[in-house]
């Protein structure tokens, strides 16, 4: 019996170090990691989300999202909080719930309130939901991810800078140079980085010639064709195979897409690819297999996301963006900048990806 407890402490001390470093675990990975059934780690998520350290969700665990009144040590400092923060982002599902969750996270440790808002791509609708956090006069800061693509980014940029509280975008930044922009900042996931993390392994795995598949109309295709760029470059590989098409299973015409990718692919003796985001790669590897290429040996795959990419099938080794963590960081970066004020330097943040290795880049691969 004492060996066991010993045992159910050393896994509960290192779930809370994955924790503490990812911002969310799965359980799936955890049981793999720890080398014990994932019903164990389920016990254990229960035991230390029963002691308010961290938060149960669905297949997994993260940060805790609030203060838990019966913690000593994390009792709220007051009945009121210290900040009231607008964020404004393009979406509330796929890849922006870790990045509101890392938010909250960060809010409530910190005594701070979040007000959310759910947008569009579509500015219009983003300075709409802006204007109304503004004239209702509750917020002290803003967390924003516009849309800033098309020709009006600098109007746009312009607006934001002039608005009358503290603003910092999140998994954006504005161009090089217009008339403010110096002054505005950012976090965002290095997504340059992370495509140089999928190419150097797949140069590791003895691949020479290799295909970046963009998922067309998304704010991280231009960060990913960059780093493209640049890691293939020092690689002294080709940087011709690059498709800008979705490709993901509902996309009307996905098949006749993905059939020219991999005639291209045969053509070039390209034998690997790195697909944004995880339901394009699913997609591509459904399709490899339908065609009879055994992945990874006849193509290896990496997807870019990790919202799903391990329930693949082979499980895809995946770039996993840090998106818990640019939630929290956006927050202390805003309470940091509404204490200090002018004094403060303006920063802009990048934070690194991880890439997860799984069976569709090496065979029998562990994550």
């Amino acid at each position: 019996m004492p060996d066991d407890r010993l045992f159910g402490l050393q896994r509960h001390e290192r779930v809370m170090d994955e924790l503490r470093r990812h911002g969310a675990v799965r359980v799936k990975e955890l049981a793999e990691l720890l080398g014990v059934s994932e019903l164990t780690i389920r016990r254990d998520i229960a035991a230390l989300a029963a002691q308010n350290l961290l938060t149960k969700v669905h297949g997994g665990a993260t940060l805790p999202t609030e203060l838990a009144p019966s913690a000593p040590a994390r009792r709220r400092p007051s009945s009121a909080p210290r900040f009231s923060i607008g964020m404004v982002v393009p979406s509330l599902d796929y890849y922006w719930p870790p990045i509101v969750g890392g938010a909250r996270s960060a809010a409530a440790a910190h005594g701070v309130a979040i007000q959310l808002r759910g947008s569009t791509y579509d500015w219009a609708e983003d300075q709409r939901q802006i204007s109304r956090l503004i004239e209702a006069q509750q917020v002290q800061g803003l967390l924003l991810a516009p849309n800033l693509e098309g020709d009006d980014v600098g109007e746009m940029i312009q607006w934001i800078g002039e608005l009358p509280v503290p603003v910092i975008l999140v998994e954006r930044h504005p161009p090089r140079w217009t008339p403010t922009s110096y002054q505005l900042e950012w976090v965002r996931s290095d997504h340059a980085l992370g495509v140089e993390l999928a190419v150097r392994h797949l140069y590791d795995q003895g691949h020479r010639r290799m295909g970046l598949v963009l998922s067309k109309g998304s704010p991280t295709s231009a960060h990913l064709a960059q780093g493209w760029d640049l890691v293939c470059a020092d690689l002294g590989i080709p940087t011709d195979m690059v498709v800008r098409e979705s490709v993901r299973m509902d996309e009307p015409g996905h098949r006749e897409i993905i059939g020219h990718l991999l005639e291209r692919c045969a053509a070039t003796a390209t034998t690997a690819l790195v697909i944004h985001s995880d339901p394009d790669a699913m997609s591509v590897a459904q399709y490899c297999i339908e065609a009879g290429l055994r992945i990874p040996e006849d193509m290896a795959i990496v997807a870019y996301d990790d919202e799903v990419a391990q329930l693949a099938e082979p499980s895809m080794t995946a770039v996993r963006p840090p998106k818990l963590m640019v939630g929290r960081t956006a927050v202390e970066m805003m309470v940091a900048r509404l204490l200090e004020g002018r004094r403060r330097p303006t920063q802009r943040v990048l934070i690194t990806p991880e890439l997860i290795i799984r069976d569709s880049s090496m065979p029998f691969a562990r994550s």
